[in-house]
């Protein structure tokens, strides 16, 4: 059975089949665990399963769970009188409903965010360049370059943040215990301890495979004005999920030269965004992956 998950604020989200699991581990010390049912889109809608379909769906899927479960485990560390006055607003406006409105605008702003920053920001900056690179495809290719460089500051930026290490020592705990699963060992705080922190299928490795694929698709589709362009992006970043999930899937599987040389950036990558967890932390992602695949 296949298994994986994300971290959250002061805990980890596993994935295992039909069943999601949260740990969190509480300001109390105490560790909660939330287990949910669930049926992914693919199963749910059968088109959503074929090839290269499969990997837009999954994207969309794993922005709204991940969403979903940064605010559970977020609600373990607010107090009442910190909630803003937009918060209290919709409290009242929208009883029973507000969580999910608030749910809805993260994650237009947060697609909008990456809109700016990885499409527009790139495509305006590239075109300053535009009367010295006439080759359509160089000018592609240049501008994906700049979207490269600009995700690896981004990500090379919020790595220092204080509470975004936390995160990412919950991300090393998930990998090791991803991988202690995989190798059939038991779930083990010392088990776990032993394994990497750096995992082949992990979501970073996903967005750099986003990167490098665009750069390839956009340069074949000229250079037209930047409306057209910003648009023709938009709409290709499905096509673009669709296929670097195929890549994603087949490294996760293969042990060939070919995918370890594939895979390679992205596990160096992954030296920023996953950090050596401490036990206690080990011992949240365990309780996580137990819960998921129905292990008590």
């Amino acid at each position: 059975m296949q298994v994986g998950g994300q971290a959250v604020i002061e805990g980890v989200m596993m994935r295992a089949k039909d069943k999601m699991a949260v740990a969190v581990r509480r300001p109390d010390g105490e560790i909660e665990v939330n287990v949910e049912n669930i049926e992914p889109l693919y199963k749910k809608y059968k088109i959503l399963s074929l090839p290269f379909i499969r990997g837009a769906a999954a994207m969309i899927e794993s922005l709204v769970v991940g969403i979903k479960t940064l605010q559970y485990s977020a609600s373990f560390y607010e107090e009442e009188e910190d909630k803003s006055r937009f918060e209290k607003y919709l409290d009242e406006k929208f009883k029973g409903k507000s969580e999910n409105i608030i749910m809805s605008l993260t994650l237009f702003t947060s697609f909008a965010f990456a809109i700016f920053l990885f499409v527009l920001l790139p495509t305006f900056a590239a075109n300053f360049f535009k009367t010295k690179i006439q080759n359509s495809i160089y000018i592609n290719l240049f501008e994906g370059l700049l979207r490269l460089i600009i995700f690896l500051i981004y990500i090379y930026l919020i790595s220092k943040m204080e509470d975004i290490r936390r995160v990412f020592e919950y991300h090393g705990a998930e990998h090791k215990s991803v991988f202690c699963y995989e190798a059939g060992l038991p779930l083990t705080v010392e088990n776990v301890s032993k394994f990497s922190t750096l995992h082949p299928r992990c979501g970073t490795n996903f967005l750099l495979i986003v990167m490098l694929i665009s750069i390839f698709i956009f340069s074949f589709f000229g250079w037209p004005n930047i409306v057209v362009r910003i648009v023709s992006r938009i709409i290709l970043i499905p096509v673009v999920a669709g296929i670097s999930y195929e890549i994603i899937k087949w490294l996760g599987k293969s042990n060939t030269g070919l995918s370890r040389a594939l895979a390679y950036p992205g596990l160096m990558l992954q030296k920023l965004t996953t950090r050596e967890p401490d036990e206690k932390q080990i011992e949240v992602a365990i309780a996580a992956l137990k819960a998921a695949i129905g292990e008590e």
